[in-house]
């Protein structure tokens, strides 16, 4: 009883991230007594969990900026669509007649013309090196194995994330043919150029404008519906997480989806907004790289470009799955994912044991073997010559595509499983014991060495 009376004190002058797993024993509320000890914004941290009841709108100024954007957007180009101007297409049948001085039709019509390093090894460096890579690898493949496993058990999810990609196929074909139409919009006017006069087709002005509003709804629809995604994807596995069922609720894909749609609709906006605002930008620094333009300026601009890209990746990462986890708004999850996993010595970025990068260069391996699988049964058992390596190479991007899908699907899987069980190690609980036994292997800090002996979240008592 007297360990238990003096852990409130103690944990009132460390932080949570230094608390040991709680004894099967031990209540969880014993972990968390004292209230008169704890400061307010560590009880909040507390109460982490999955939110099942009703959430509030979050973010709800871009969910009506979104909607501005996506209504302007139809609207302008249904209004383009009924005031085009029929003669566009006929634009090359007109020429400049000298006795009315306008463009007229003329039946004949003239088209025109545009113009290796080398290193130094210590041999026990190098051994150091060769088994934390294999330490590495294990315990990735470990991570994945958890994952894959929580995915097994919400299978129905590919299907829901199909359905959302065709739905943005079905929701840009009109905006495609409001672009299309939207050239139309103008009148055959007389220019005079190289001392001869000629019929031109000159747009309406406020056509460049819609190409750009039209440009960005879709750029900022494809970055919101791939956040949707990734938000269906955390709270659905969040609550396969924190059910006692390993099969988890059985309307848990149905909740994730309305409230992704719902009242966190504007969450998702902002996050699609912020990612669709920082692709931009780092294609710009890209492109700018490939025109190798010089200049301490340029230099001292991409450095702060890729300082600030940086930065945001590193607080985005985890912010939509906890975003799906508690309903919370974009800025309360950014923060308090930090804090969390702070808390816990937990790293944000992730990608540093389980890489994407891995998984990317598995699926391109597989997909390259596939693809010489196909090329080789194809030269032996048909007579396609030439036309067989380009079976293979289509085999590969077909291929490459679905893997790269699963991986995508299954790196935010591994995402949001990383983050239930921080707010486990937070909270002093453990829903998944097969997930705590594989993540505790995790360093906890960047100098921390990784160990596989075996051991369980229980060791410690």
């Amino acid at each position: 009883m007297e360990s238990n009376e003096e852990q409130p004190s103690s944990a009132a002058t460390q932080p949570l991230l230094s608390k040991q797993y709680p004894s099967p024993i031990d209540e969880p509320s014993s972990l968390h007594s004292d209230p008169t000890n704890s400061e307010p914004e560590a009880s909040q941290y507390l109460q982490i969990s999955y939110n099942y009841g009703p959430r509030p709108i979050k973010d709800l100024p871009f969910l009506i900026l979104f909607s501005l954007f996506v209504l302007c957007s139809f609207g302008f180009g249904i209004f383009a669509s009924v005031h085009r101007n029929p003669k566009f297409s006929n634009v090359s049948s007109y020429v400049y007649d000298s006795n009315s001085t306008s463009c007229v039709k003329e039946s004949s019509s003239s088209a025109f013309d545009k113009p290796l390093y080398l290193y130094s090894w210590d041999s026990a460096v190098l051994t150091s090196l060769i088994w934390t890579l294999v330490i590495t690898l294990i315990l990735t493949v470990k991570i994945i194995g958890v994952a894959s496993h929580a995915l097994c058990r919400n299978l129905a999810l590919f299907g829901v994330l199909l359905a959302l990609t065709l739905g943005l196929v079905v929701y840009y074909v009109p905006i495609v043919v409001f672009l299309v139409f939207v050239k139309q919009n103008g009148k055959i006017v007389t220019r005079y150029e190289g001392g001869e006069y000629y019929c031109a087709w000159k747009q309406d002005s406020w056509v460049p404008a819609y190409f750009a509003l039209a440009i960005l709804t879709m750029l900022w629809s494809a970055s919101a519906m791939v956040e949707a995604q990734v938000y269906v994807i955390s709270g659905t596995v969040a609550q396969w997480y924190f059910s006692k069922d390993d099969s988890g609720p059985r309307p848990s894909i149905r909740n994730s989806l309305r409230n992704a749609l719902g009242p966190s609709f504007g969450t998702v906006c902002l996050s699609g907004l912020l990612i669709c605002v920082v692709r931009l930008v780092r294609a710009m620094v890209d492109s700018a790289s490939q025109e190798d333009a010089t200049g301490v300026v340029n230099l001292i601009l991409r450095c702060c470009v890729n300082a600030l890209v940086v930065a945001f990746d590193f607080l985005n990462k985890f912010t939509i799955n906890f975003a799906a986890i508690t309903g919370e708004a974009y800025c309360s999850s950014e923060r308090m994912t930090y804090e969390l996993l702070k808390r816990n010595l937990l790293s944000a970025v992730f990608v540093e044991t389980v890489s994407t990068r891995l998984l990317g260069g598995i699926i391109f391996v597989l997909s390259a073997i596939y693809a010489i699988v196909v090329c080789a049964i194809l030269n032996g058992v048909s007579n396609l010559g030439v036309d067989s390596y380009f079976v293979a190479a289509m085999a590969w991007v077909l291929l490459l595509v679905v893997l790269g899908y699963f991986v995508h699907v299954l790196d935010n899987v591994i995402d949001t499983v990383y983050v239930c069980y921080a707010i486990d190690r937070d909270r002093g609980e453990v829903y998944k014991q097969e997930v705590h036994e594989v993540y505790i292997h995790l360093p906890i800090s960047r100098n921390h060495k990784q160990s596989l002996i075996p051991q369980t979240p229980f060791s410690n008592v």
